[in-house]
């Protein structure tokens, strides 16, 4: 009897455990409803005239200068040139991070020489020493490209750190016996073991990454939608200010919902 009862319990509970984080169909839809409730609401509070439409343009007047902007082939490319820029310096800098962090929660010499440069350096603000990265890449793409890729790096370095240093001690110990070794070992059990703590690096990496180049292209950029955010307020063209902000609101939406993704498929055990 007590192994029926603990049979019937692992039946019952498994479905539910399955399910817990899985990006179903409803949560897709409550995706697409949220945002959707939202803007209607601002639609109609504009139409009551409870807001100044100086400022806060109606969604629907929104939705026309981005069609506009659409069809001018202009959103494509200050878009472009936001999203490489994310990406290259949001890919580079985790991977490093990656790399850097897993060495620092794997061999303590290098924690203890490292790991203060790192934590003396993270709380800077990377907007800060773009001044300095300049003088030393330049006024062109690479010194954004640096600061982007500094700015994603000290997340991942430091939640891949964390990740190893919490990994169970059986996991290390399986590993070596089966003669995983440097390098080979980082890669098959190391990182993989962290990898949840990594994904929410990632996330956190891709914020900042958005933060960063947007302020970037406010100072030095002629393109991207910082600087068309910028040339907003220099003409006072609201409705093109919030065309941009909420197209970096999306791309965040979108990329984030992405790393989501892929962390279903490569961490299924953790959801």
């Amino acid at each position: 009897m007590p192994t029926d009862a603990v049979k019937t319990r692992t039946i019952v509970l498994q479905p539910e455990d399955k399910r817990q984080g899985r990006f179903d169909h409803t949560s897709g839809l409550v995706y697409i409803i949220s945002p959707a409730v939202l803007l209607a609401v601002w639609q109609i509070v504009g139409l009551l005239g409870w807001i100044d439409l100086r400022f806060f343009p109606l969604p629907s007047q929104i939705a026309v200068t981005f069609y506009e902007l659409l069809v001018s082939g202009e959103w494509f490319v200050h878009v472009g040139a936001t999203l490489g820029r994310v990406l290259f310096g949001f890919i580079v800098g985790s991977a490093l991070g990656i790399v850097v962090g897993a060495l620092m929660g794997l061999v303590p010499w290098i924690r203890f020489c490292v790991y203060p440069l790192v934590a003396s350096i993270y709380p800077i603000p990377k907007i800060a020493i773009f001044p300095l990265i300049l003088l030393i890449f330049g006024l062109g793409e690479a010194s954004k490209l640096v600061t982007i890729s500094a700015s994603c790096f000290f997340f991942l370095a430091i939640s891949a750190m964390s990740g190893v240093l919490n990994i169970p001690r059986v996991y290390m110990d399986v590993g070596r016996n089966f003669g995983a070794r440097g390098l080979d070992f980082i890669w098959t059990v190391a990182i993989p073991a962290a990898l949840p703590v990594i994904f929410s690096g990632l996330k956190l990496a891709l914020g900042a990454a958005f933060l960063v180049v947007v302020s970037l292209e406010f100072i030095n950029a002629e393109s991207g939608i910082g600087w068309q955010i910028w040339r907003s307020w220099e003409l006072f063209s609201i409705r093109m200010m919030f065309v941009s902000l909420l197209t970096v609101s999306f791309l965040g939406l979108i990329l984030v919902v992405a790393l989501d993704w892929l962390e279903r498929k490569l961490v299924p055990w953790h959801l």
